[in-house]
């Protein structure tokens, strides 16, 4: 993503933007991270077996490497499509928070 790795994190991690991106089985849990792991690391625990763990490093010129694990009871394919739909949202979240600021 074309933002600094903390814009992406705090924004990520935003309760009042996880309605946005976070698919609805994730939201169940406040929205809230479950916990923050290392630097620029969440994990969100769903409903019916969902969870996601987000990463976020940094990249030349500012910008942001984001890596999503998306678990759920799903197809592969399915999972695969709902991961990149859920980081474009994020992106535009992003681009959004950017924007504001």
């Amino acid at each position: 993503m074309s933002a600094p790795p903390e814009v992406v994190f705090n924004t990520a991690t935003d309760p009042s933007r996880a309605t946005g991106w976070l698919p609805t089985p994730l939201r169940d849990n406040g929205w809230h991270p479950a916990d923050v792991g290392g630097p620029l690391q969440a994990r969100w625990p769903g409903s019916d077996g969902w969870s996601a763990e987000l990463w976020i490093g940094q990249i030349d010129a500012g910008g942001s490497l984001v890596r999503l694990e998306l678990t759920a009871d799903l197809p592969e394919d399915r999972l695969l499509t709902i991961a990149d739909e859920v980081l474009a949202k994020l992106a535009r979240h992003v681009a959004d928070n950017l924007t504001a600021g």
